[in-house]
């Protein structure tokens, strides 16, 4: 039951990842004027960043238990190798969802206060970069789920005895 938890929260954690970063976000570009798609993609990356918290808890979780339950061997090594990219993937969402998109909306919310968008206000080169380096994250993110769901096709590592 263990290992189907942890591929199921996987599969949702990343999933949801790729489809908000890759598709959603720039179908909303190609679609809405900046602001308007920068609104809805701010509000659907802060739902995918608790979304990837609980996700990446409930993973710690189950590897956990799953490591102090394995009798030894290659599989306790595949578990902390996982173990290790959702921590990873976790920081890379802290840093990104919680550390740096608050100071991004900030800004966006001072140009919106001097009755312009970010991208024509005195903020728009910080903006940029700030957006530059939580893309950098995301990406870190994503590819690190990848490995997460290549790592997961060994079932049997994850099975927890009892």
């Amino acid at each position: 039951m263990g290992h189907r938890l942890f591929n199921l929260f996987t599969t949702i954690w990343v999933g949801s990842l790729l489809t908000t970063g890759y598709i959603v976000a720039p179908t909303l570009f190609s679609l809405l004027s900046r602001t308007e798609a920068g609104d809805v993609a701010a509000s659907l990356f802060r739902t995918q960043g608790f979304l990837s918290i609980v996700c990446g808890l409930v993973l710690l979780v189950i590897a956990n238990r799953a490591i102090r339950l394995a009798a030894g061997g290659q599989g306790v090594q595949t578990l902390r190798r996982a173990r290790r990219l959702v921590v990873a993937m976790i920081v890379c969402t802290l840093l990104g969802y919680f550390a740096l998109q608050p100071w991004m909306n900030s800004l966006r919310l001072a140009a919106q206060a001097a009755g312009t968008d970010v991208g024509h206000s005195a903020f728009a080169t910080r903006f940029g970069i700030l957006h530059g380096v939580s893309s950098v994250f995301y990406l870190i993110e994503s590819l690190l789920g990848v490995w997460l769901v290549c790592l997961r096709r060994v079932p049997d590592t994850f099975a927890i005895p009892g």
